[in-house]
């Protein structure tokens, strides 16, 4: 019997670069590195309706095959997999744990009291931050652990940061490509930016693989782009640092619903580059500001242009920022984020 079996999205066939696959991919590595490969499984449920379908013979499976069992799915896999493998598992007695990724759970529990029945039967929930942890505890639940996001990134070396200079200011957003991202705020921020100085004060490149439903919102913004805003495309998360180390900051005004503990921000520490990010959701917890980072009121376009120009107004404090963001970067990495769920798994 396999020690650890993982349900989640994988995609292999695919060149999926969303949180999910991410995170999922991230745990599976890390659980062969620590474990060996011959005591891990895995079952990939990307698929859509085809694959709930088939969600017995997957709970079936994990519960067989493992002792352990670490499910990641998003909100339609969660409805399904996670009460049959309770239902299942009173026959099993299989260790099952839930590691979520991003911040979407504890508003999507709030008015669904018969899952909340069953995932409080679980092993443990593992969530991303402490204000998700309290979230979830004033629901009832008591099985809850954090374990922050985690990335398998290059952490720049501190003697090969590119400390901000002079202007232009280089600018990036790192994320999907998506209203809610924040992304149409940066540009109208950047445009409004230069419209007072002579000459480019501020530059933008917008990263990242463009949501499938918005195509035709971000072609239309795209007419609107001057030569100092440009769509770079995709990058492969190993070459992330190599990208953003180019850049004196990263932005990141979101106001997307399932926001949870966002890694782009762990991209950009990795890279020794401050973010500059809304109040939203979980970002306070994650990004200390004047010292990773600056905090904006979300939606708050002002703002957003202060913080910017501050970064030339402080160039010494900015770069000193930089270099904090490489020493924030190392507590992501995956064995060190997840040395919890290790230990659990060693028990």
């Amino acid at each position: 019997m396999k020690k650890i079996c993982i349900i989640g999205c994988f995609a292999d066939s695919l060149d999926l670069l969303n949180g999910q696959t991410v995170k999922t991919k991230i745990v599976y590595k890390e659980m062969t590195n620590k474990l060996g490969q011959d005591n891990v499984i895995k079952i990939d449920t990307y698929g859509g309706v085809k694959t709930l379908v088939k969600s017995p013979i997957i709970v079936l499976n994990a519960l067989i095959n493992s002792q352990n069992i670490i499910i990641l799915p998003a909100e339609n896999g969660l409805r399904v997999i996670a009460p049959l493998l309770i239902c299942f598992n009173k026959f099993f007695k299989r260790n099952i744990y839930y590691d979520v990724i991003g911040g979407w759970l504890p508003d999507f529990l709030k008015n669904r009291n018969w899952l909340n029945i069953y995932l409080k039967q679980l092993k443990c929930i593992f969530v991303e931050t402490n204000s998700m942890k309290d979230r979830l505890s004033n629901l009832g639940y008591d099985n809850i652990e954090v374990i922050p996001n985690c990335k398998d990134l290059n952490i720049l070396d501190v003697k090969s940061i590119k400390y901000t200079i002079s202007n232009p200011i280089k600018l990036c957003t790192f994320s999907r490509v998506m209203k809610e991202k924040g992304i149409e705020e940066a540009v109208q921020a950047v445009n409004e930016i230069n419209s007072k100085y002579d000459g480019v004060y501020a530059e933008l490149d917008i990263y990242g693989q463009i949501e499938k439903s918005q195509t035709e919102w971000f072609k239309n913004l795209q007419t609107m782009f001057p030569k100092y805003i440009r769509y770079k495309g995709m990058v492969p998360f190993t070459q992330s640092t190599k990208v953003l180390r180019e850049y004196d900051a990263l932005l990141f005004p979101t106001y997307y619903e399932g926001e949870g503990f966002a890694g782009t921000i762990i991209d950009a520490y990795a890279a020794g580059v401050p973010v500059i990010a809304s109040d939203w959701k979980y970002n306070e917890e994650i990004i200390k500001k004047g010292i990773t980072g600056e905090i904006i009121k979300t939606h708050s376009i002002s703002e957003l242009k202060d913080a910017i120009v501050l970064i030339s107004k402080d160039v010494k404090k900015w770069n000193v920022m930089k270099e904090n963001c490489i020493n924030e970067a190392k507590k992501y990495l995956p064995g060190n984020a997840m040395k919890q769920l290790i230990n659990l798994l060693d028990e």
